[in-house]
């Protein structure tokens, strides 16, 4: 039975008991304590909301930052790729300016200046479909006409390339133009 009158003299809840407190400490305190906390509660507020500001700041920079190099990422996408397109079209131009050039001295100009191109091709990571002998992908071939299949040559397979095909970073940039062997 005592413990039931302890009980019921302890507050039941953590802001019963902060409301029980209140009266006596505001019986008890002076318009000048008031005011002094009150300064104190004012100035840690105007500190906090300062804090505030400088934090929504920096993430409006952080995010402006962000957005900048995301532009200049895609403005400058293809530079490293052009570079490297530069001496193709250096080759190209002097090749055009050789007036006594014999047909195989223009060949090996035309040899090197297609290895340039194909380094540059490489370098930008772009790769030729050339599927002669595969299975037939919708995805990576686009079929122009359809055979009776060759002896040794499966049906649905491609017979002929009539246009090679590209691919960038694994993605199809242009479909291969192909023949297909029919079943």
């Amino acid at each position: 039975m005592q413990e039931q009158e302890g009980a019921a003299l302890q507050p039941a809840t953590p802001s019963e008991a902060f409301e029980a407190e209140q009266p006596r400490a505001l019986e008890s305190a002076s318009v000048v304590d008031v005011e002094k906390e009150l300064q104190e509660a004012l100035g840690k507020a105007s500190e906090h909301y300062d804090l505030y500001l400088r934090a929504k700041a920096e993430a409006d920079n952080a995010r402006r930052r962000a957005q900048e190099d995301v532009a200049k990422a895609h403005k400058f996408a293809v530079e490293s790729f052009a570079e490297s397109l530069v001496p193709v079209i250096d080759s190209l131009e002097k090749a055009l300016e050789t007036t006594n050039a014999t047909p195989d001295a223009m060949r090996a100009g035309v040899d090197l200046t297609l290895k340039q191109l194909k380094a540059a091709f490489d370098k930008g990571n772009l790769k030729e479909i050339n599927p002669v002998g595969e299975k037939f992908d919708p995805h990576r071939h686009q079929a122009i006409s359809m055979v009776p299949a060759p002896e040794g040559v499966a049906p649905n397979h491609v017979v002929a390339v009539l246009q090679k095909g590209w691919t960038i970073a694994d993605r199809v940039l242009r479909p291969a133009l192909v023949t297909v062997a029919q079943s």
